[in-house]
């Protein structure tokens, strides 16, 4: 079940009076997340916050600030402190230029702390743009403060005044941090210009590519690309751009594994997403990937495919489905 994310302006309260924490779990990992690009650092962090907040829960003043601010207090403290000294998650893209080699070797850099994807259905909390994948990858660019400043201000509409006094610091400098924030992802693509995963039109388009996909069908998928679309695959630094790369890459990707293949729907950071099950030779399937995709104007722009097993299970995928597993869904 979904951890429910607590309603700004209704404090939950237990039985002997005292405030429970417990409902903001979901909205404050999002916001972690959105400041380390990692759920497993996320849930972390988050859990640490609501352990300081009970160890402190009789220093709380309510006549000073509501317990939502509270606690996002305490958790922009955890975060920062997390931050220090680390550099940026970054996607593949965000490290150096595009391959032109589909037959590139899949060496995976194991030692890049990568960004990861957002698994949506585990936290009830509002799919908006600024989860999305390309928006928390900028975001990593910015300095520490500046990224509290920007997603406190701009995502979870805290005033100056309050993100002053998270910050311990003065409106004037929280300002002048979401200024040089703002024109540091002055450059990053509007998210409002993506469509949402449960838009027909997005939808169509995803499931002709699990069609195709399971088809092993590439010049089918060739077509739902648009023609700059770019492929990336953490922890493989690997990635490629354009619909000719993209396609050859995937003949390779076929090649190696067969066709036959297994794809089930979910979605990751307000994003359509798969998860990819290659055949075995018992007529089964294993788990091998999840597809996080951007699609607009009836094309798909961005393929993000994360290979690494924790990613995976913070999806709670299963490892193996049985041969006929997917027939339901076809």
């Amino acid at each position: 079940m979904p951890r429910r994310s607590h309603v700004p302006g209704r404090e939950p309260v237990q039985h002997d009076g005292r405030v429970d924490f417990e409902p903001y779990r979901g909205e404050l990992t999002a916001f972690c997340y959105r400041m380390l690009g990692s759920v497993h650092e996320a849930e972390d962090l988050v859990q640490e916050t609501l352990l300081r907040a009970w160890k402190a829960r009789d220093r709380y003043d309510p006549a000073r600030a509501s317990v939502r601010t509270w606690l996002y207090r305490i958790a922009t403290n955890v975060c920062l402190t997390a931050l220090e000294g680390r550099g940026r998650r970054p996607l593949p893209s965000g490290l150096g230029a595009p391959s032109d080699s589909p037959e590139a070797p899949l060496t995976p850099a194991l030692d890049v702390p990568w960004l990861e994807p957002f698994p949506d259905a585990r936290f009830d909390v509002e799919a908006r743009a600024d989860l999305r994948l390309a928006w928390v990858a900028a975001v990593q660019v910015l300095p520490a403060r500046q990224r509290a400043v920007l997603v406190l201000r701009e995502v979870l509409a805290f005033s100056a005044a309050e993100v002053a006094a998270q910050l311990g610091t003065t409106v004037a400098a929280v300002n002048s941090a979401l200024q040089r924030a703002r024109a540091a992802l002055a450059d990053v693509r509007d998210a409002g210009a993506v469509v949402e995963s449960d838009d027909p039109e997005v939808r169509a388009v995803v499931q002709r590519y699990v069609r195709a996909f399971e088809a092993a069908d590439v010049p089918a998928l060739v077509r739902l690309l648009a023609d700059d679309a770019v492929l990336e695959m953490p922890p493989v630094p690997l990635w490629y751009r354009g619909s000719g790369d993209y396609g050859r890459f995937l003949e390779r990707v076929f090649r190696m594994r067969g066709a036959g293949w297994g794809m089930r729907e979910v979605t990751a950071n307000g994003q359509p997403a798969l998860a990819a099950y290659a055949p075995t030779p018992g007529g089964g399937y294993r788990r091998h990937s999840l597809q996080l995709f951007t699609v607009a104007d009836g094309r798909i722009t961005h393929n993000v495919v994360f290979a690494d097993p924790r990613v995976l299970d913070a999806f709670e995928l299963p490892g193996e489905i049985p041969a006929g597993g997917f027939r339901r869904e076809r």
